[in-house]
């Protein structure tokens, strides 16, 4: 019997069948999905070639539009981990935060996650490497990559794509949904 979180058992069919599918499946997905539009798209007498140039024309634009909010939000990254900000930021916080259970290690990562996922992964496999991925410090550095996100970047990338001036509450909400995705990632590694 093969227990499948958030489904009902499958009895019936073995591992092996039951995978062999699941490959089999994602192999085809992707292709029976362009096939699919590009079907859709003649059935309905439109230029699917000509649609298709339009988008990726404005995915163009897009990209060009982004690429310096992009470049500053990496450079930024970059000097912050390479001049020590961080480690110095680790060892005046970190003292605290281990009065409240979180590790004082964990403080880069979580503000550089919050700028960028790439160097928040680079930091989290160095973690890895240091702790080791079974120890707490990287359970809880797992699941603090994936219970929070990149809000400044997105944030960022976002509302200069869709010119939006008035940001309102957004960031006071995205900071404080970070800080309860660090909480539970930090109760949930506990808990193991």
């Amino acid at each position: 019997m093969i227990g499948i979180p958030g489904a009902y058992a499958v009895e019936s069919i073995t591992p092996g069948i039951f995978m062999n599918f699941l490959i089999f499946l994602s192999a085809f997905l992707i292709p029976l999905l362009i096939f699919i539009i590009v079907g859709y798209g003649l059935l309905m007498k439109k230029s699917v070639y000509e649609i298709f140039i339009r988008g990726a024309e404005e995915g163009f634009r897009t990209v060009i539009s982004i690429m310096p909010t992009l470049i500053g939000l990496m450079a930024a990254v970059g000097v912050l981990r390479a001049s020590g900000f961080l480690e110095l930021l680790s060892n005046l916080l970190g003292s605290g935060l281990e009065r409240l259970g979180f590790p004082g290690e964990l403080v880069p990562l979580s503000v550089v996650r919050m700028f960028s996922s790439s160097a928040a992964t680079g930091l989290a496999l160095d973690l890895f490497k240091e702790y080791g991925t079974d120890s707490r410090i990287g359970l809880t550095a797992s699941l603090m990559m994936s219970c929070t996100e990149t809000i400044f970047y997105t944030m960022s990338v976002y509302f200069m794509t869709a010119k939006v001036k008035k940001t309102r509450y957004t960031l006071a909400g995205a900071l404080l949904s970070t800080c309860a995705g660090i909480a539970a990632s930090v109760l949930l590694a506990q808990s193991m």
